[in-house]
């Protein structure tokens, strides 16, 4: 496992077909965490290219919370849904050259069969690695994007708070921050030791951990309150939100890491929530695929970053498709920093 990007492979070059693809399915529902036991590593043989469509080897898969999720809906003995990036190394469609870089969402594999319409071709900018495209240029950063700019409409000057700030989405929306001006940057995470690293390496101005009290650890880092939250977690994280934010404070809700693994006993709703009215502040969940339209602005605004080596996307990697399981496990344990991506 590695925490800094990987060095880019050269172009691949071009092949009549390829014969199996390395696929993780899902092969039964969990109950509570899940185990290595509701997946299995398939080889599949591959039909030959129809007319129209790409072969594309997968670079990265991406590897993310919400997946735990999906696992209650998932066809199962098929693909595990998730996103990739990878290269054409063959086609049948004038639409997609081999070497073109795609973004696509065919499921975690090594090898997949594309057509134009289910795919973005990916004009990647010199000095920014391609990984960041599942990362802080892909859904992973335009979720806090979203979150932060349009949801809770951040202002330069006011002070942030961020749940799982270790995590994808949290480094994200640290780095994020300071390019729109946030005075204060704060995050809570699962472990001392991660709360030493946002401070020490990713720029969050306080951290601690949420183990020893969310509310208390909150009011130590902002005894002045605080103005934006972005939730990625809920249950107590949000009580103690909604305590702590100054009037007309504003949350933006991304995700609930706190009830995937039970989604059927959910944390009981905030004690506190009538305090919404109170204090006059604004709760609003958002759903990334319905902003798609800030893509390129999030684009403009942070590969100049990236190429002056201001900005990384922050990521952990496993190596090889037969490690995606194991990385998707590690990823709901909190083991991850940022990102959690497959090396395929």
């Amino acid at each position: 496992m590695r925490r800094t990007p990987c060095p880019e492979r050269p172009p691949l070059p071009s092949v009549e077909r390829m014969t199996t693809s390395l696929t993780v399915h899902q092969v039964r529902r969990p109950q509570g965490m899940p185990t290595a036991a509701d997946f299995a590593l398939v080889e599949e043989t591959l039909p030959r290219l129809a007319e129209g469509q790409a072969l594309v080897e997968n670079a990265y898969l991406s590897v993310d919370p919400y997946m735990r999720e999906a696992m209650a809906d998932n066809e199962l003995h098929a693909a595990l849904e998730g996103r990739a990036v990878g290269r054409v190394v063959a086609s049948r469609t004038p639409s997609l050259a081999v070497g073109d870089v795609v973004f696509h969402r065919h499921g975690l594999r090594s090898h997949a069969l594309v057509r134009y319409d289910e795919v973005r071709v990916l004009a990647v900018p010199d000095r920014v690695p391609l990984s960041a495209y599942l990362g802080i240029m892909g859904g992973t950063g335009l979720s806090a994007y979203v979150g932060l700019k349009r949801t809770a409409d951040l202002r330069a000057g006011e002070t942030l708070f961020v749940s799982a700030a270790a995590g994808g989405v949290g480094t994200a929306a640290g780095r994020l921050a300071r390019l729109l001006g946030a005075r204060r940057v704060i995050g809570s995470t699962g472990s001392a030791v991660k709360a030493r690293h946002l401070t020490e390496h990713l720029g969050f101005d306080a951290a601690f951990d949420y183990h020893d009290g969310v509310l208390a650890g909150l009011r130590a880092a902002a005894p002045d309150g605080i103005d934006v939250y972005l939730d990625n977690v809920g249950g107590e994280h949000l009580e103690a939100a909604i305590e702590v934010l100054r009037e007309r404070g504003r949350i933006a809700w991304c995700g609930a890491i706190a009830q995937y693994n039970d989604p059927q006993n959910p944390p009981p709703a905030p004690r506190n929530l009538y305090a919404v009215v109170g204090k006059q502040l604004r709760l609003e969940g958002f759903l990334v695929r319905q902003n798609l339209d800030l893509r390129d602005e999030l684009e403009a605004l942070v590969v100049p970053e990236i190429q002056a080596g201001r900005l990384v996307s922050d990521e952990t990697i496993f190596a090889g498709v037969e490690r995606t399981v194991e990385a998707f496990l590690a990823v709901l344990r909190g083991e991850n920093v940022g990102k959690m991506l497959v090396r395929a």
